[in-house]
């Protein structure tokens, strides 16, 4: 894997090879992340600056954001697109449910983690609304909590992850900075057994340690990321 900072010129790419753009710290770039490591897929990095894009970056995807995957003529950027579009074409590994009934589900699943997300921002921009906030976390826990213990678990999807798995892995990774925040933000373990298994299992899957940061990392990153100046190069001059 070749990972590099990009400046004003455009990279060559190189024939038959896959190519990520990424940010470092990007939660939706690490889903892609996440099931390229896991296929074992090979694959190239370029991390961009997302505060200073390359005019070239915009061809690449009209809306300035990562991930985006490229292949000689192919482009795919989205987040949850670049991780279905890999496992239909790298079928080792499979990651999407065969069951129709289960696939509809992990959407439901997926759509309704969008309160997490925003709740998650909210929480670290909006100091004042902490208190709701941390009342709507409980909600969320205890919604996947449920069909986690429905499921059997460890995982949603079973003994192995699932595409749903990576995709809400991201932010509850990033979710132990509201704990340091908020202690009531910590996965009771007598209330939601069933996600904290979940999240203990996620811990030892090798795609996770590939791709997590820890949280004095992750820390410094959002503190930066608050100010308005984010600091893409944490941790690479050390």
């Amino acid at each position: 894997m070749i990972q590099g900072i990009l400046g004003s010129a455009f990279p060559p790419l190189k024939p038959g090879l896959l190519r990520l753009y990424s940010m470092r710290f990007c939660p939706y770039a690490q889903r892609t992340r996440l099931v390229l490591e896991y296929k074992n897929i090979t694959y190239e990095t370029i991390n961009v600056n997302l505060k200073d894009k390359p005019e070239w970056f915009f061809d690449k995807n009209p809306l300035g954001l990562v991930p985006i995957l490229e292949l000689d003529d192919k482009i795919i950027y989205e987040s949850t697109a670049t991780c279905e579009w890999l496992d239909d074409v790298y079928t080792q590994n499979r990651l999407q449910p065969t069951d129709p009934y289960v696939k509809a589900w992990d959407r439901i699943l997926l759509e309704y983690f969008g309160k997490v997300t925003t709740a998650f921002y909210g929480f670290l921009r909006k100091p004042d609304e902490r208190e709701k906030l941390q009342e709507e976390f409980q909600k969320y826990f205890e919604f996947y909590n449920d069909i986690l213990a429905k499921r059997g678990g460890p995982l949603f999807g079973g003994e192995k992850p699932s595409l749903i798995d990576f995709f809400l892995w991201p932010h509850f990774e990033r979710l132990q900075i509201l704990q340091e925040i908020d202690s009531r933000l910590l996965l009771d373990k007598s209330k939601f057994p069933s996600l904290a298994k979940w999240q203990e299992s996620m811990l030892q899957v090798p795609a996770v340690k590939a791709t997590s940061f820890d949280l004095e990392t992750h820390k410094r990153f959002f503190q930066s990321y608050l100010t308005g100046n984010p600091d893409y190069d944490i941790g690479l001059e050390e």
